[in-house]
């Protein structure tokens, strides 16, 4: 699946208007800017039909080190940005999830359940 970065959003923008590269990368740029400084002033950011971005605070938990399993620690309590889709963004990904659903199905279509086992590569008989 491809990415869709910042450089391709203003080259389609470009195409689509007219305007030069450097003039709707400035634009995308200072957009980008105020809705950071907004969430770093902890405001909510909202994007009709696109979504809303806001700063939600995690709970203090433990954690712990798998390599020392007698370890324990406090991860502290810290802001983070949360996501919420808006309606038609939901509407237009949930149609998605359901064609990567049944491309997925057809992909594995003859696969056992347990996944692929690892093979010799002298004979190309599975591993022991």
């Amino acid at each position: 699946m491809a990415t869709l970065t910042k450089r391709d959003l203003v080259i389609q923008i470009s195409n689509e208007t007219g305007l030069v590269q450097s003039q709707v990368f400035d634009v995308v740029q200072r957009t980008l800017d105020h809705m950071t400084d907004a969430l770093a002033k902890g405001e909510t950011v909202e994007l009709r039909n696109f979504g809303v971005l806001e700063v939600r605070l995690t709970k203090a938990r433990v954690g712990r080190n798998p390599n020392q399993p007698g370890s324990a620690f406090v991860i502290p309590p810290r802001a983070t940005v949360k996501f919420k889709p808006g309606k038609i963004m939901r509407q237009r990904v949930s149609s998605l999830s359901a064609a990567m659903k049944r491309e997925l199905d057809g992909a594995t279509n003859g696969v056992k359940a347990d996944g692929p086992q690892a093979v010799d590569g002298v004979d190309g008989k599975p591993a022991v």
